[in-house]
């Protein structure tokens, strides 16, 4: 759905369906997808040109899709290295295709909620030097884990296994309306057969973040952190928005 989108082309008729049902109650879904994806782009690029950061683990990746997190910190130091987890196995399968050639970059098929398994895996172990500074990635990602798996302890989890210096990024889908949390909630999991968390509220996102010293502009709407030109495409309306920010590891 995510890539449909963003206009490309690794999709499917029923994902463009969905996308479809949803932009009838959440109209603004197109431009906060494109809001989202340029957060990243600014984010990754941020992270390793201003603070210097070498190494990725980029958690529920999803689809390879337009500029990945390896080709915006690559630009900067083609020296980056970057582990994408993702517990479906068909983005293991493409992402290993596409990323065949590229020997500082892997795909893990793992559940991002299992922090172990992702620290303690091949791929880790080989790419990521737990002795330098590491960025963990949770963009738009964790409205897909219910209450019950706990992702602000899942947060904490990631934050223990890196090294001083490291930092980490926390955004997710949030709205004031219990009305469209509910009704996206409740499509979604449907969609994904019980595979889903909710649309929370920014209280929860601040909850989230404990464990990190957020840096400026602290947590916002994703559009509004640290933008840099004009081709972000402001959203219509407001019923809901991605909301997050950027911090250091609290040590």
């Amino acid at each position: 759905m995510y890539d449909s989108l963003l206009g490309g082309r690794d999709n499917f008729p029923a994902d463009r369906a969905a996308c479809g049902e949803l932009l009838k109650h959440v109209p603004s879904m197109t431009e906060l997808a494109l809001n989202n994806r340029q957060f990243l782009r600014r984010v990754v690029h941020t992270l390793a040109a201003d603070y210097g950061i070498r190494q990725f683990i980029d958690h529920g990746s999803g689809l390879p899709t337009q500029d990945n997190v390896h080709e915006i910190a690559q630009r900067v130091d083609p020296a980056s290295r970057i582990v994408y987890v993702d517990n479906d196995p068909s983005v293991r399968a493409m992402g290993s295709v596409l990323l065949e050639s590229n020997e500082r970059t892997a795909v893990l098929q793992a559940d991002m909620r299992d922090t172990a398994e992702i620290f303690e895996s091949d791929p880790v172990r080989r790419l990521i030097d737990l002795d330098e500074p590491v960025a963990a990635l949770f963009v738009s990602v964790l409205h897909c884990i219910p209450d019950s798996s706990r992702p602000g302890e899942l947060i904490a989890k990631v934050a223990d296994r890196l090294p001083s210096g490291s930092m980490m990024v926390v955004c997710q889908l949030v709205s004031d309306s219990s009305e469209i949390r509910d009704f996206v909630t409740g499509f979604m999991d449907e969609q994904t057969q019980g595979h889903w968390g909710r649309v929370r509220e920014r209280a929860d996102v601040a909850a989230f973040c404990a464990p990190l010293e957020l840096v400026e502009p602290g947590l916002t709407e994703v559009s509004a952190w640290r933008p840099v030109h004009d081709d972000v495409p402001a959203q219509l309306t407001w019923e809901w928005e991605e909301y997050g920010g950027v911090g250091f590891v609290r040590r």
